[in-house]
């Protein structure tokens, strides 16, 4: 009698569109001052993944316990280690609950420094969701970046990274829930979310697409590999 077959549970990523982003990030005359105000941003997109760690760490994942289990131990991401990760403190303000009406065109402008008749010129609705071409964004960073309107262009290129990496949903277009984080200043709650909520689903299903920010979950995963027993960990009893 043939010994049953394993169940193999197969994984991809959502290709996130890094190399324009970076080659953005690289026109930031004062990468001091940017971090002050979005923080960590440029490093999370300079990170590097090593090829089949995260497909790996995501066969250990438990669906009941919602945790990574080992042998000896489980794993888990915290709000405090994300917010550790990308710089970005956990606020009292009221992360995105998808319950919210959109903003109106001129708050968009304003959070974005873009004018509001470029905005409403531009909106439009992909896949039900409204929001902003990439396209659009990344020429018009561009444009503010040869102006030297070095203010403008980080608003602009910021919400390029919170649209197409930290939230990225699709391609090239940042929807109107990114834009909403966007201008909430309290991202860390959504970008937890998003892991579990990705991760046990595609686990659920046992194949598929995952598409939260996959590097913020790598950082995580090797910063736990280095302390292994810190604040997201504890031992099996």
């Amino acid at each position: 009698m043939e010994p049953e077959r394993r169940k193999t549970k197969k994984y991809t990523f959502k290709s996130l569109e890094v190399e324009e982003l970076r080659k953005l990030g690289s026109l930031i005359v004062d990468q001091d001052k940017f971090c002050s105000n979005y923080e960590r941003l440029l490093y999370l997109l300079r990170t590097k993944m090593e090829e089949g760690i995260l497909p790996t760490l995501f066969h250990f994942y438990d669906s009941l316990n919602h945790c990574f289990t080992f042998p000896d131990y489980q794993l888990f991401p915290t709000l405090e280690e994300y917010s550790s990760i990308i710089g970005l403190p956990i606020t009292r303000r009221v992360p995105l609950t998808g319950l919210e009406q959109d903003p109106k065109l001129g708050e968009i402008a304003k959070s974005t420094h873009l004018r509001k008749e470029e905005v409403e010129k531009i909106m439009v609705t992909t896949a039900r969701l409204p929001g902003l071409p990439a396209e659009f964004l990344i020429e018009k960073a561009l444009t503010l970046s040869q102006e030297r309107k070095e203010e403008d262009f980080e608003a602009v290129f910021a919400l390029l990274v919170y649209g197409l990496f930290l939230f990225p949903n699709i391609n090239n277009f940042v929807d109107m829930n990114a834009i909403k984080i966007f201008m909430k200043k309290n991202p860390v709650p959504t970008l937890l979310g998003d892991t579990y909520y990705s991760i046990h689903l595609r686990n659920s299903y046992g194949k598929g697409m995952v598409t939260c920010c996959t590097p913020l979950l790598y950082k995580w995963y090797i910063s736990i590999c280095l302390t292994p027993l810190n604040s997201g960990a504890r031992k099996k009893d």
